[in-house]
């Protein structure tokens, strides 16, 4: 089917927002077939509910990247342990897997089966930064990358919402 790459929003955003549109004109160069989804139940709905309706919404295989920002970071944790094949890349930008601050964070599950996650991404890279305003920060970074493995990259560039990412750029093959 050819290199997919589908590129999950944060928490209240859009697809046409930051960085977002950058990276999918860039990888859609390099000869992706790239979807920048809008799911406003991003981290408004529970996960519960939302998460069956993101999982119908696409389509998953060996040669898809996955790459989440902020509250699409977290989905992806939801998404990587419940789909039925590995992709070939997960990208989670200011991702967290706890609490991050004092905001509702439905996107979030009670608990986590990190060797199914770990199992459906050949390869997983974390991107966060010491200096996040909303707490999705290198020890967030850390603590996935301690139950997960792949790469971890502190940065100090607060919640990566700049109209360019060159590192995530980089990163995809």
């Amino acid at each position: 089917m050819g290199r997919r790459a589908i590129i999950f929003h944060g928490t209240h955003a859009e697809p046409g927002w930051i960085w977002y549109p950058w990276l999918g004109d860039r990888l859609r160069g390099r000869g992706y077939d790239v979807e920048i989804p809008h799911h406003p139940g991003t981290n408004t709905e529970p996960i519960g509910t939302f998460l069956p309706k993101v999982l119908a919404a696409h389509t998953f295989d060996e040669d898809t990247v996955l790459v989440g920002h902020s509250g699409g970071a977290a989905l992806l944790l939801a998404l990587l342990e419940h789909l039925d094949v590995t992709v070939a890349q997960a990208v989670l930008v200011a991702g967290y897997s706890t609490q991050p601050n004092d905001n509702p964070e439905p996107v979030l599950q009670d608990a986590y089966d990190w060797p199914a996650i770990r199992s459906h991404a050949r390869e997983l890279v974390f991107l966060n930064s010491v200096t996040d305003e909303f707490g999705c920060d290198a020890e967030q970074g850390r603590a996935l990358f301690d139950r997960l493995g792949g790469t971890l990259v502190v940065r100090d560039d607060g919640h990566f919402v700049s109209e360019t990412l060159e590192l995530v750029d980089r990163l995809i093959p």
